[in-house]
């Protein structure tokens, strides 16, 4: 047992989607750390409608829990990790918030200490991340973001992190909503540092719904935080500009060098030609549009059933 506790209060928000299986161990795990780390703390179960039993097994470990205190935050819907993440921080009053995106104890137990000591070091955001990400659909959609995004913001797959209270304040004032949390916290500003781990166990598969929800978010922060919209454009563009070159030459050539012909299959191939461009363009900038009016006048920042206090 540790003498001397820290006296920072931390609080630990935990994604809770159907996890019954694995949900108990890795509460009693977290448990465990913070009691003997910490004099004060609290942990927050966002349940985003769980349909198993994973709410009865954060009431029974809540009764197991002493001195902290312990919530669920029941979402009103299926929301997804980033929303209900979003509503677990919310509610956070720690000096510290950790954030666990996923059930997932891979990782050893000393590293959440480690992490939590380095932002003592002035990091305001520090990540645990596994050296290597399992799935090949994360690989790939985060060597294109980081390919697009450039290096100022290189994102990888990440277990859970720490954040400061003035992480927390300078994320709220920068977006009213969060569509993606680690591409606002890579571009905050603030001091970051990624602390990684070779990973205990593998990832459990995620079901159809967060596939789906991962899909709609990894194209949205594609087009929101990198430049990929405006390259595909600009190609696009070249293309279009190469094709009516092209077929300008080609006119000139047939004008030149033979009897010249009536112009309506040059003419209706260069018309095809541009508006298939002019209209991939407009697709890209209606998704652009889209995705902004979503975000600023019709998607709420995330609807919640109510809060229960267990502790």
């Amino acid at each position: 047992m540790t003498e001397n506790k820290e006296k920072n209060f931390v609080s630990a928000v935990l994604y809770v989607h159907n996890e019954k299986e694995r949900l108990a161990d890795f509460l009693k795990k977290i448990n465990g750390i913070l009691t003997e780390n910490f004099e004060h703390y609290e942990i927050i179960c966002v349940n985003d409608q769980s349909t198993d039993e994973s709410v009865q097994v954060i009431s029974e470990f809540a009764k197991t829990v002493e001195d902290a205190s312990v919530s669920i935050l029941h979402m009103s819907y299926y929301q997804g990790i980033e929303l209900s993440m979003n509503a677990g921080i919310d509610l956070a009053i720690g000096d510290f918030v950790f954030e666990f995106d996923k059930v997932s104890g891979d990782f050893p137990d000393e590293l959440l200490m480690q992490v939590y000591e380095t932002s003592l070091k002035g990091f305001d955001i520090v990540s645990a991340a596994p050296r290597r990400a399992e799935r090949w659909s994360s690989r790939l959609f985060y060597r294109v973001y980081n390919q697009a995004a450039g290096k100022r913001t290189m994102l990888r797959t990440e277990t859970f992190r720490i954040l400061s209270r003035r992480a927390v304040n300078r994320v709220h004032s920068m977006c009213q909503s969060v569509p993606y949390r680690k591409a606002v916290y890579a571009n905050c500003g603030l001091q970051t540092e990624t602390l990684v781990y070779e990973p205990r166990e593998r990832k459990g598969a995620i079901g159809p719904e967060e596939k789906e929800m991962r899909r709609d978010m990894a194209f949205n922060s594609l087009i929101l935080f990198t430049n990929l919209g405006y390259q595909v454009s600009s190609f696009l563009a070249g293309i279009m500009m190469l094709a009516a070159l092209l077929i300008g030459v080609y006119t000139v050539a047939i004008f030149v060098g033979a009897r010249p012909v009536e112009g309506w299959t040059t003419t209706m191939l260069f018309l095809s030609l541009a508006f298939f461009g002019v209209f991939a363009i407009f697709a890209i900038i209606i998704k652009y549009l889209s995705v902004l009016i979503e975000l600023v006048f019709t998607k709420q920042q995330y609807v919640i059933e109510g809060v229960e206090k267990l502790k």
